[in-house]
């Protein structure tokens, strides 16, 4: 598994500070962006090791230079389909502040774009209804060339007690319906 691109260097000293860099990314037709400073790294889609009983948004685990990351498929997490595995498909690596540590989390895109300036002015609220994700989700919503660009907030998508809710909850209704079946 090799690096396509590492995004450690930003930003650029002599960027304006009102305009703040975003990775963007293609998830089911639609663009999203992430702030530049919580990605890590870009990685090619592979060597993905399953773990079993996991939610359908974990796609499973990979070894990142010795270390173990759990791999978000992001279009599950949002209630849509699992991505599709193409040959563009990627794994964003992301560092996700937790409440004693920083986790560091892959989540896998359709493909990757590239790193946008977004003026502030550029950047308004999210939406209180009509996006098709959990608006608590979406940081804003950046206007790039006529396109809105959904900025998503990662606390909150990778939010590793909410994924840890999530996944005592599957195991709940789990255990809730087999000893249903087995009556």
């Amino acid at each position: 598994m090799s690096a396509l691109v590492n995004v450690a260097e930003q930003p650029a000293p002599d960027a304006p500070q009102d305009a703040l860099q975003y990775l963007t990314f293609m998830l089911g037709g639609e663009m999203f962006a992430i702030g530049i400073l919580a990605i890590k790294e870009i990685i090619e889609y592979g060597n993905l090791t399953e773990v079993p009983m996991m939610p359908d948004y974990i796609r499973g685990v990979i070894n990142l230079r010795g270390s173990v990351v759990p791999v978000v498929d992001l279009s599950s997490r949002f209630g849509r389909k699992s991505t599709q595995i193409t040959r563009r498909t990627c794994i964003v690596i992301i560092e996700v502040a937790g409440e004693q540590e920083k986790q560091v989390v892959g989540v896998v895109v359709d493909a990757v774009n590239e790193v946008l300036e977004i003026p502030q002015e550029e950047i308004e609220a999210p939406p209180a209804f009509g996006a098709r994700i959990r608006t608590d989700f979406i940081r804003g919503m950046g206007k790039v060339n006529g396109r809105f660009v959904i900025i998503l907030n990662v606390g909150n998508v990778l939010s590793l007690d909410d994924l840890a809710l999530l996944e005592q909850t599957h195991a709940h209704v789990t255990s809730a319906a087999d000893v249903e079946a087995a009556q």
